[in-house]
């Protein structure tokens, strides 16, 4: 055996939320796993580190938001959360505006202090964009839901650099969980637990990985022995691109991508909020991440703040987001279907399956995949 050298029950490539609970939850049940990751670190997107006493996000921003108690308590096993509370603020060409669309985003851009001023408003420009009841592009839902103003100045600029494409050939659904709130209320989330790890991400994982049961393996690449790997575990569980695990046999599905500049500052607060989206369409970068406001630790005198580029993807960069559009949808079906006729791979996660989760959704995945394969 050249991998497989202690009788491992599973091969786990990636060591991201997925891959590390049904590590987590197979060795309690006496099995050893091996996890193979390309990156040089565990956790997957979550992953942090501490500089300056800071938890810095390694790929953005992550809040724990959920109303799932059942995933909530599971997480809350391994570490302890701060009750952080998300309330982005929106730079559109210098006007600050408060973010989810509430009340005193409606002030701020109309001057309306109630709701039916609001609403009002929103209707009036909802009909004088001719607005059908069927939006049919995520422009005419943005403008169904909060009006052309709103929309124009942040929503447009920001979700065409995020996606690349211009907002009329986006899919309605992407904005259709948008919070649009009649109440003064800068909560970005509408759930009932929500925080960031005191500790960072990365202790959640490297308490999941300590068991004996468990081995990983860093900057490993799955694809340069693939069927070495097929071959000698009885069971895989692949958190990988599916396309790539077909050798993009119809095609490579679409990804948008996120680079990330990070900057550090011998002061204790620069721009005064964790995030700030930067809504205009000339401005390269989305937004930007003041790390010691998620957690309100760090040494005195600095702090770090993270601006975060979209880019169109290659195979040479990070697949970050999925193109869910009627095309890619279609040529995922097809990689669905393969997937479904090889019986010793679990595909899952984010990239397994083709699909945008929030870090809730992952857990609860993983939780269903372990369910499904010891059938508790």
């Amino acid at each position: 055996m050249k991998y497989n050298t202690k009788k491992y029950d599973y091969l786990i490539v990636g060591a991201g939320p997925y891959g590390s609970i049904f590590a987590y939850e197979a060795a309690k049940r006496g099995k050893r796993s091996l996890i193979i990751e390309r990156r040089p670190s565990i956790g997957g997107n979550m992953a942090t580190h501490k500089e300056h006493g800071i938890n810095v996000h390694d790929f953005g921003a992550h809040i724990f938001h959920t109303d799932n108690k059942e995933v909530w308590d599971y997480v809350n096993q391994f570490t302890e959360f701060n009750g952080y509370i998300n309330q982005v603020v929106a730079d559109y060409k210098g006007e600050r505006y408060n973010l989810p669309f509430n009340m005193n985003t409606f002030y701020q851009m109309w001057g309306v202090k109630t709701p039916k001023e609001a609403q009002e408003k929103i209707a009036q420009q909802r009909q004088a964009a001719g607005i059908s009841k069927t939006p049919q592009n995520l422009e005419e839902q943005a403008i169904s839901l909060i009006g052309t103003d709103i929309y124009t100045k942040l929503i447009k600029g920001y979700t065409e650099k995020q996606w690349g494409r211009k907002a009329t050939e986006l899919p309605a659904f992407i904005i259709r969980r948008l919070p649009v709130r009649y109440i003064y209320d800068n909560n970005y989330f509408n759930h009932r637990y929500q925080g960031v790890p005191v500790d960072g991400y990365t202790a959640i994982f490297d308490k999941m990985l300590a068991s004996d049961l468990i081995d990983v393996q860093l900057n490993t690449d799955f694809f340069e022995d693939k069927e070495t790997y097929l071959k000698e575990f009885p069971r895989v569980i692949y958190t990988g691109m599916i396309d790539q695990f077909f050798d993009y046999q119809f095609g490579e599905l679409e990804y948008r991508s996120v680079r990330f500049e990070s900057e550090t500052f011998e002061n204790d607060n620069e721009q005064g909020n964790a995030v700030i989206n930067y809504t205009d369409a000339e401005t390269p970068f989305t937004r930007v991440m003041e790390w010691r406001h998620f957690d309100k630790k760090a040494d005195d005198g600095f702090t770090i703040l993270t601006k975060e580029y979209p880019q169109d993807w290659d195979r040479s960069k990070e697949a970050y987001y999925p193109v869910n559009d009627a095309k890619n949808s279609d040529l995922f079906k097809k990689y669905k279907s393969e997937a479904n006729k090889v019986d010793n791979v679990i595909f899952g996660g984010r990239l397994g399956n083709y699909q945008y989760y929030d870090m809730d959704q992952v857990f609860g995945a993983a939780l269903k995949a372990v369910e499904k394969e010891f059938k508790e």
